[in-house]
């Protein structure tokens, strides 16, 4: 699992290319400056990892483009030690980005196979979320609830109401909606039962499977 300074010099040039692209917060390019993506991906894919693309990483899921990644972090708009609850952790990267970033992160994820992958990818690259969990995002983690921010990594037809009643007043949930492609949204939590919401065009994320039982 090597780490090069070739590897840190793509990281720097995608930087560049999402700040091209609209990124303007500087804690999110640097978190994408500092996380190894290639490390993310299956090592076929090594050549391409710093390319602004997305990759399947099995189990029928992807690692999203990294502008994706950094438009919804900073979407979130995180500050150090805030609490986050990330929906789908997959391969782990977005997980990795929201730590490099500071925050709390609690991630669920529903395949078993991405679930046992992470668990022992982030430790051994140093990054530790306070929470991973196997189990159906839908639900969020109420036991840890409520938080700061939450993130939805899949696409959703509606906006799951636990997680809506997971978040801090005042925080942020950030989620893709609609079923073959999905606007990018946001909702601010202003009190007990008042949501605005904001919309933020295009985007295309695997579903967000929810279990039947």
């Amino acid at each position: 699992m090597k780490d090069t300074a070739k590897h840190q010099g793509l990281r720097n040039q995608l930087a560049a290319v999402l700040e091209q692209k609209g990124i303007t917060d500087k804690n999110v390019l640097d978190a994408i400056k500092k996380i190894p993506r290639h490390l993310f991906l299956n090592s076929s894919f090594e050549d391409y990892a710093y390319q602004d693309k997305a990759f399947p990483i099995g189990a029928g899921q992807t690692i999203s483009q990294p502008y994706t990644v950094a438009f919804q972090s900073q979407l979130l708009e995180v500050r150090r030690d805030h609490k986050v609850l990330e929906i789908g952790t997959g391969s782990g990267y977005q997980t990795a980005v929201l730590c490099a970033l500071g925050a709390k992160v609690y991630s669920v994820e529903r395949q078993n196979e991405l679930f046992k992958q992470t668990t022992v990818l982030l430790p051994k690259l140093g990054i530790r979320p306070k929470h991973l969990s196997f189990g159906d995002g839908y639900k969020g983690l109420p036991n840890h609830a409520p938080f700061d921010s939450i993130i939805v990594t899949a696409g959703a037809p509606t906006i799951p109401k636990p997680l809506m009643a997971q978040l801090k007043i005042g925080g942020r949930l950030v989620i893709p909606l609609g079923e073959d492609h999905q606007i990018m949204t946001l909702l601010i939590r202003k009190n007990e039962t008042q949501f605005e919401k904001h919309e933020f065009g295009e985007f295309r994320f695997v579903p967000l499977l929810e279990n039947k039982n």
